[in-house]
C-alpha cells in the first residue's frame, strides 16, 4: 500500500529547495546599515547624506551609519565600497565625480564604475557655484575674469583631483586664458577653510557648501551654472554671456554588485519615499538640491550616459592632474 506523504514532508522539501539567502533578503535590514561618504565631513556630499540620513533610517526601521572616508576625489571610500561584502550592509554615496568623471581620469581606478556597483537611486541634482575670496572685489563674472588676468597668476581650488569642481576649473582657465594653478583638497570642507582665508583665489563647488559663506560675506558668488534659489541673486554663466557652462550634479547611492535585487528594490522604495517627504525636500531644496525619486535603472542608465558625456569633455579640455 502506498502512502500519501505528508504535509509537513512536503513542506519541509519545498522549503529546503528555496536558497537561504532569499529568507536573508526579506529580512533585511535586521541590523545598522554602513554608508560611506566618499568625502570628508562638512563637504556638499556629506551635508546631503546627512539631511536624508533621518528619514531613510526610519523607512528602513534600522540605524543608518554614516562613514566619512575622503581622498583622491572621493575614489577612496568609492574603492573601499566596491570591494565590500555584497549583503546590503554598505552602501555609498554616489556622484557625478565619482562615477563618470573618476572612469575618465584615473588610470588605475580601484574600482569599474560602470561593473562594480548595483546602482539604487538618485538622492538629487545641484548646479554649480564659482566663487571668490572677496579680495578680489569683483562680484560679476567680466570683474572676476579681469581681476585675475590682472593679478598675472592665480589659484583655484577644487574638492579633489577628478572632480567635477576640478574639470570646470580647468575649463574656466583654459576658456579665458587665465594661469590658474589647480589646488586639490581631500574634500570641500578644507578647501572652503583656505578659500575664506585668502589662500587660494576661486572655485567651483556645489551650493550645499557655498551658500554660508556667500549669505555671511566671507566669500563672493559670481555666477552659477543654473539658477538657484539658494542664491538667487547670482546670476548664471549663460547670462554673462558663457553659455557652456551648465554642468550640474547628481547624487545618489549605490551597493556593491552582486547585492541581491531584493535589497536594492529595498533600499530605492525606502530613498524614495524619504525624498518624498516634505520637510526633507524642503531641506535639501534649501541647500540648492533638487529632490530625485526614480529608479535604480534610472541611475544606472545615467552613469552609462555620463561617463560617454563626461569622457568627452575631459578629452576636449585635455584636462591633466597635477
Amino acid at each position: 500500500m502506498m502512502r500519501t506523504p505528508s504535509f509537513a514532508l512536503i513542506l519541509g522539501l519545498v522549503l529546503s529547495a528555496v536558497p537561504a539567502a532569499s529568507f536573508a533578503d526579506s529580512a533585511w535590514p535586521d541590523r545598522p546599515v554602513t554608508l560611506i561618504v566618499p568625502f570628508p565631513a562638512g563637504g556638499g556630499t556629506d551635508l546631503v547624506v546627512r539631511t536624508l540620513q533621518p528619514a531613510l533610517s526610519k523607512q528602513l526601521g534600522q540605524t543608518v551609519v554614516i562613514q566619512n572616508a575622503g581622498g583622491a576625489g572621493g575614489t577612496v571610500g568609492s574603492g573601499q565600497a566596491a570591494r565590500a561584502k555584497p549583503d546590503g550592509y554598505t552602501a555609498l554615496a554616489v556622484t557625478t565625480s565619482t562615477t563618470a568623471l573618476a572612469a575618465n581620469l584615473y588610470k588605475n581606478l580601484a574600482y569599474r564604475p560602470a561593473q562594480d556597483f548595483a546602482y539604487v537611486g538618485f538622492i538629487g541634482t545641484s548646479p554649480y557655484v564659482l566663487a571668490a575670496h572677496p579680495s578680489l572685489k569683483a562680484f560679476t563674472l567680466p570683474a572676476l575674469i579681469t581681476a585675475l588676468k590682472s593679478r598675472g597668476q592665480g589659484t583655484f581650488a577644487s574638492v579633489g583631483a577628478g572632480t567635477v569642481s576640478h574639470l570646470l576649473g580647468e575649463m574656466f582657465a583654459k576658456d579665458e586664458k587665465l594661469d590658474l594653478t589647480h589646488i586639490p583638497y581631500r574634500g570641500a570642507a578644507p578647501a572652503y577653510t583656505d578659500l575664506v582665508g585668502g589662500e587660494v583665489d576661486v572655485m567651483f563647488d556645489n551650493p550645499v557648501g557655498l551658500a554660508p559663506f556667500v549669505q555671511s560675506g566671507k566669500l563672493a558668488a559670481v555666477a552659477t551654472t543654473a539658477a538657484t534659489p539658494i542664491l538667487p541673486d547670482v546670476p548664471t554663466f549663460a547670462a554673462q554671456g558663457m553659455p557652456t557652462y551648465t554642468q550640474s550634479l547628481w547624487y545618489g547611492l549605490a551597493f556593491p554588485k552582486d547585492t541581491p535585487p531584493a535589497i536594492v528594490e529595498r533600499m530605492n522604495g525606502a530613498l524614495n519615499a524619504a525624498l518624498r517627504d516634505p520637510a526633507i525636500a524642503a531641506d535639501l531644496a534649501a541647500k540648492g538640491v533638487d529632490v530625485r525619486p526614480d529608479t535604480a535603472d534610472a541611475l544606472t542608465r545615467s552613469v552609462a550616459q555620463d561617463l560617454a558625456f563626461w569622457g568627452e569633455l575631459i578629452k576636449k579640455n585635455g584636462v591633466q592632474f597635477d
